[in-house]
């Protein structure tokens, strides 16, 4: 396994963890992202992600999978979440990475298991010489409507 690819996998697991103090470290301030399940829009900075890792974290919270919950649905436990990159690409020009994969994300709460996934792109840049994410885009990964059928 590629160093990028360590480094990545150790990214998201920090996300899937809740643990902000890593996320920051692996993600420059300058992140730019794309999260179509949240927002037709570019969101910019950390602190948007550090606040929903944190929500996330508590006991009874909804994961940082995408997933939503019904108005007043709460887990009796905090879910676990288990990810895998299918299809991962990876693409280094010097100093710039590119790694592009379906995430495939497995919720375990409520006694059921769900499985997500959506295609995605992180460019991450070594700085100061750390690998550091600093964009983010994302798309679902169902069948385009310009597909015959």
């Amino acid at each position: 396994m590629s160093d990028v690819r360590e480094f990545l996998e150790r990214h998201l697991q920090a996300i899937f963890d809740g643990d902000v103090e890593t996320y920051k470290r692996t993600t420059d301030d300058d992140l730019g992202l794309y999260e179509w399940y949240i927002t037709p829009h570019r969101i910019d900075g950390i602190p948007f992600h550090e606040f929903l890792m944190t929500e996330a974290a508590r006991q009874n919270a909804a994961p940082m999978t995408g997933e939503a919950l019904a108005a007043g649905e709460r887990p009796g436990e905090r879910p676990r979440v288990h990810f895998d990159l299918a299809n991962y690409r990876e693409q280094i020009y010097g100093d710039t990475a590119i790694c592009s994969y379906t995430l495939l994300t497995s919720t375990s709460a409520a006694g059921a298991v769900t499985v997500r996934s959506y295609n995605e792109t992180r460019v991450i840049v070594r700085l100061d010489g750390a690998w550091k994410v600093v964009h983010v885009h994302k798309s679902p990964a169902y069948k385009s409507p310009m597909m015959p059928e």
